[in-house]
């Protein structure tokens, strides 16, 4: 299984997309997508497990949004310097 990360597009130097990857077993694909907040999307594997959340605005996103999204999910909060890259931008 593959921890979790965060992975942030960054075009001319501002963030125009961002990934958190949720733990999951190697190989397992985006079978469903469903929007949760405005600018935010989760990603859900075959077997309806969450797999990802992708952050289609991420200068409109705030961490308490995406702690908001884990914690219905069943994940932790990350801490604002997991974050950090995010809100660099």
């Amino acid at each position: 299984m593959s921890g979790a990360y965060l992975e942030v597009t960054y075009r001319k130097g501002r963030a125009i997309a961002a990934y958190y990857y949720l733990p999951r077993p190697e190989g397992e694909k985006v079978a469903k997508t469903a929007r949760v907040e405005s600018g935010m999307l989760v990603d859900y594997s075959k077997a309806g497990r969450p797999i990802g959340i992708e952050i289609t605005a991420p200068s409109e996103t705030s961490p308490q949004a995406i702690n908001r999204i884990l914690k219905k999910l069943g994940f932790p909060s990350l801490r604002s310097e997991e974050l950090a890259p995010l809100q660099a931008a």
